[in-house]
């Protein structure tokens, strides 16, 4: 089976669109959540991956616009776009979200939004905390996003310590006796310096993982966003991937 595997859209009809084009052929979508929040077409983004065979966990900025997180917990601009994002949702959109896990397991893989320890809000950015969370699942693999950076945390034969693999790699990630946490980075909202959307294919038969980025036409979100009278800040950091 080949996977396409993607989180964090945000909303970004514009960058889900090209990873859609972009990707190899595919047999089912794993999607880790945070389909909404940021981004001007939040239903949009949930009809389009609904056209697929779909496998998706539910995320903070999913969870903030159905009302189950108390929004001041969240930033200033984060707030104001999820505050506009509980106005847009259409009851399909509702009933969708609200029936998805935050975590599951799906053969050798956990798949959770934020971390397997804590799937709605912790963030996996570091060593220290990749470390840590391998006592938090049983598979061999767990697959998070929610940090919107792309990364493989790979922990030792000994279980002393995580090595960590950032793209661009020279080849795709062999899965073999080493436990790991991947994150596929994010579709609509990249934030380690590359605006391009960020994806990878999965292929279990092979057990390869392969990152993907590609260009998506960023100024079509952005005045999307404007028209809808969006955060400039959320519009701005588009273009620099932060």
């Amino acid at each position: 089976m080949r996977y396409l595997v993607i989180s964090d859209i945000h909303g970004n009809l514009a960058a889900l669109e090209a990873v859609l084009d972009d990707a190899p052929e595919f047999d089912e979508m794993w999607c880790l959540g945070d389909l909404v929040g940021y981004g001007p077409s939040p239903n949009e983004c949930i009809e389009r991956v609904c056209e697929f065979p779909l496998t998706s966990l539910a995320g903070n900025h999913d969870w903030a616009a159905l009302g189950k997180l108390d929004l001041s917990s969240f930033n200033t601009i984060a707030r104001a776009a999820n505050e506009w994002t509980q106005e847009q949702l259409t009851s399909s959109s509702r009933t969708f979200l609200s029936g998805l896990p935050t975590s599951l397991r799906n053969g050798d893989f956990t798949l959770a939004h934020a971390s397997p320890r804590e799937p709605v809000w912790e963030y996996v950015m570091d060593t220290n905390t990749a470390y840590q969370n391998f006592d938090h699942f049983s598979t061999p693999y767990c697959l998070v996003g929610h940090t919107h950076v792309p990364v493989v945390f790979k922990l030792d034969e000994g279980h002393q310590r995580c090595d960590t693999l950032l793209p661009p790699l020279p080849e795709p990630v062999k899965f073999g006796s080493h436990r790991a946490i991947v994150n596929p980075g994010s579709v609509g909202q990249p934030r380690d310096g590359d605006p391009r959307a960020s994806y990878a294919v999965l292929n279990d038969s092979e057990m390869l993982w392969t990152f993907h980025r590609v260009e998506y036409p960023i100024e079509e979100t952005q005045a999307r966003m404007r028209s809808v009278g969006l955060p400039q800040r959320l519009i701005d950091r588009l273009e620099i991937g932060r």
